[in-house]
């Protein structure tokens, strides 16, 4: 077992391990025992009753946070002649095709989202290894792969998350910072829930948000109800 120091120990009195608390009344929880001294991310992780070895049962999609998540996402757009001015116009930190493409195979990543135009993927594909390994290949499925590159930057910066089932059958995701109100926090929270209750798969069987547990980047987590979401 992992051991924690006095600062979370004292936190996590705060929080009953074996309580399932209402949405907001968690939000507090955490936000009142996040001990560090730097704005920690509030992250929340979904169990869901899907099987993640079956394609049929795959959970992934997009949803803007209404409160953003507290971090600026510096986007790259690889695009060409207009695409590549509307990409600039939208307010994208890096835009490029050929030059840009050059830059990453020799090791420049100082990005944290990439969208291309669909004419950009078959020189875009050639770096596979280097941008799925980092999970920042551009995706049709998350909006990435688009020619409507201006709303794509634009969603991007409003707060716009990518959620993905991983091996174990849950959600990762940030919902915003500490220095977020309760409010702007369970607003977020409730948000990207509703998203992954649209996204179920019509092969899920039984129940489907099985556990939900928030907590800041150091601090210990709360399970949050599900019947809220139901």
């Amino acid at each position: 077992m992992a051991k924690h120091g006095k600062k979370y120990l004292e936190a996590a009195k705060l929080i009953d391990s074996e309580a399932f608390y209402e949405p907001l009344e968690a939000v507090e929880l955490v936000k009142k025992a996040a001990t560090a001294k730097f704005d920690e991310t509030v992250e929340v992780a979904v169990r869901l009753g899907v099987d993640p070895r079956k394609q049929d049962q795959a959970v992934r999609g997009v949803v803007v946070l209404p409160h953003g998540t507290g971090k600026t996402q510096r986007v790259l757009v690889f695009a060409k002649g207009e695409k590549a001015k509307e990409a600039e116009a939208a307010g994208a930190d890096f835009v490029g095709d050929q030059d840009m493409i050059n830059k990453i195979q020799q090791g420049w990543f100082e990005f944290d989202v990439c969208v291309a135009t669909p004419d950009m993927m078959s020189e875009v594909g050639k770096l596979g290894r280097l941008l799925g390994g980092k999970g920042l290949m551009p995706n049709p499925k998350a909006g990435t792969v688009t020619f409507d590159v201006t709303k794509a930057v634009q969603e991007i910066k409003a707060g716009k998350i990518e959620y993905r089932l991983d091996k174990q059958g849950q959600i990762h995701a940030p919902v915003g910072k500490v220095s977020f109100t309760a409010e702007q926090l369970n607003e977020n929270l409730k948000a990207l829930v509703d998203a992954l209750n649209r996204a179920k798969p019509a092969a899920a069987k039984g129940v489907y948000l099985k556990n939900i547990a928030i907590s800041s980047t150091m601090g210990p987590s709360a399970h949050v109800s599900t019947a809220s979401y139901k």
